[in-house]
């Protein structure tokens, strides 16, 4: 059977991820990021009297073979963000640092920023939440300011005119998808965010309507086959 293979290659590390069934969270519908312990492939396969590689493999297979499994890596031992709460309200946390750019077949933070509005100003229902405005000015000004970018960050007379056109009510980040548009055909994780009326940079309409807003006054969805390949940029 598939479950008792062991792979010809295999490390402590990928060990402690593929076999920490009380870590690995099915993952589909709705993307969810403070799921429930009962949610993970060990709470699911004591429900249902199985073996949890069962319920992973059966994950796995779901969607054509194309089911994902969430394994939070950090910041989620006690099964919640409360501690990232705290950790938001520290004065000198910043955001917006990752190495998912190192990790393109693992990790898909693209999302982060639709998700810290879509989650902690509307959705969070097991703890706290955040207001929105706040939100939204850690996310420009505070982290242009740290940066030394102070030309923007602001609705001010004088700076970069970058705006988002939010409908906060139709935020969302849909589940991250492969797609192979990296050098060689190599694939890459991609998280679509929905809610986007329009994305001005420097003044020019890049987004509109979810889509992206080409400078021929076309606009091609992020999945399309029209969308340009990351291989043929530059």
């Amino acid at each position: 059977a598939l479950t008792t293979e062991v792979p010809a290659v295999w490390s402590d590390f990928i060990a402690s991820i593929t076999r920490s069934w009380d870590k690995l969270y099915p993952f589909s519908g709705e993307a969810d990021y403070e799921p429930d312990p009962a949610a993970t492939c060990a709470g699911i396969a004591a429900a249902r009297g199985v073996e949890p590689a069962e319920v992973a493999y059966d994950q796995m297979m779901s969607e054509n073979g194309r089911g994902l499994l969430y394994y939070p890596l950090f910041n989620y031992s006690n099964h919640n963000l409360d501690h990232l709460w705290e950790l938001h309200q520290h004065p000198h946390t910043r955001m917006g640092l990752a190495d998912a750019g190192a990790h393109c077949g693992t990790i898909a933070d693209g999302g982060m920023p639709t998700f810290m509005l879509q989650f902690w100003a509307r959705d969070r229902a097991r703890g706290d939440q955040m207001p929105i405005e706040w939100l939204v000015h850690r996310q420009t000004r505070q982290t242009a300011e740290m940066y030394g970018l102070r030309d923007r960050g602001l609705l001010a007379p004088g700076l970069r005119a970058d705006v988002n056109v939010i409908d906060l009510d139709g935020l969302a980040v849909e589940l991250p998808h492969l797609v192979a548009d990296l050098p060689t055909g190599a694939k890459r994780y991609v998280q679509r965010a929905e809610g986007y009326g329009a994305t001005v940079c420097r003044g020019a309409v890049t987004v509109l309507d979810d889509a992206v807003h080409r400078r021929d006054s076309r606009t091609t969805d992020p999945g399309s086959p029209d969308r340009p390949s990351l291989s043929q940029v530059g």
